[in-house]
């Protein structure tokens, strides 16, 4: 163990100019994840704004139990859930498959056209790209006019008005922002397998379909673990930017997430011990669907985080 560390402090010297790199993230980390934490008493106090935190009168558990018992918070608990389930089992795969496309065209200059265009969605500001999908669902928007061009509908939608609709909105919009940006950590993984294995699977006659499923899958395999793993422990956690630009009074009974929920109580109703109870509560059951699905997929098929 002592010859171990020994071999871990050379590396470490030999490296330093590399090494030092992670420094500024570390002081990011500490500044704006750790610190913060501090605040999380306020959720077991009545606190006011007008005085110090420490002398905030501590009430224990009273504003778990006032969330739990509130049906607006159950609500928000069902939306955040629907829409974070539609985004895991419809949404998750859909990058996978754009990297193995994207990883099959031989074209080099058509190749990077397409990761260029697929990438720039996900630059735009949710307040720019929010605003375009309002456009484009609103009476006489693109989507309208494209749905009764194909005779799916006899006549105009206002698809944001109704809550039905909102779910699949979010799915749908967040599908073609953020494709290109989800594929990129796929596409690095294929990049690092070796190009002799597909030679060889040629050579033996693999179809390409076979090339793709017995080697590029197999071989990304780890990465779409992890990545699936972080995906189900953020499920209770929802895109904030995304659904305040696209809820309205009409939606919000099925567009009030749990985020958007914490915002309303929090800032809004100027409740902050009461949304940081709901915070803290939310990171507690994260961090278990994030243990759940790590030992599921260590079970399953022998990969996870740790």
């Amino acid at each position: 163990m002592f010859q171990y560390s020994r071999g871990q402090i050379k590396t470490f010297i030999r490296q330093w100019q590399l090494q030092s790199m992670v420094i500024p993230g570390i002081i990011w980390m500490l500044i704006f994840c750790y610190l913060p934490m501090f605040w999380l008493i306020i959720g077991f106090m009545d606190y006011s704004i007008a005085k110090p935190v420490l002398q905030s009168p501590f009430v224990g558990l009273k504003h778990f139990q006032d969330f739990i018992t509130d049906d607006r918070f159950w609500r928000s608990i069902r939306n955040t859930l629907g829409m974070s389930t539609i985004k895991l089992v419809l949404g998750f795969p859909i990058p996978i498959l754009f990297a193995l496309l994207l990883n099959e065209i031989r074209n080099v200059r058509f190749k990077r056209t397409v990761q260029t265009i697929s990438y720039l969605p996900h630059f735009i500001a949710w307040t720019i790209f929010g605003g375009i999908m309002l456009n484009w669902l609103g009476e006489g928007g693109v989507i309208n006019q494209l749905m009764m061009g194909l005779g799916l509908q006899e006549r105009e939608i206002l698809f944001n008005s109704d809550p039905k609709y909102f779910w699949w909105i979010t799915y749908f919009s967040d599908v073609l922002k953020e494709t290109g940006w989800s594929a990129i950590i796929y596409i690095a993984a294929i990049a690092g397998i070796d190009p002799a294995l597909y030679e060889a699977a040629e050579l033996d006659g693999a179809s390409r379909w076979q090339r793709m499923w017995h080697i590029t899958i197999q071989s990304i395999r780890p990465t779409i673990a992890i990545l699936f793993i972080l995906a189900v422990s953020g499920m209770l956690g929802s895109n904030f930017e995304q659904i305040f630009m696209l809820k309205n009074n009409m939606n919000m009974k099925m567009a009030e997430s749990l985020d958007l929920y914490v915002f309303n109580m929090g800032l809004v109703s100027g409740r902050h011990s009461f949304s940081t109870a709901v915070l803290f509560a939310r990171s507690i059951v994260a961090l278990g669907l994030l243990f759940l699905a790590n030992a599921t997929s260590k079970k399953l098929n022998g990969e996870g985080i740790f």
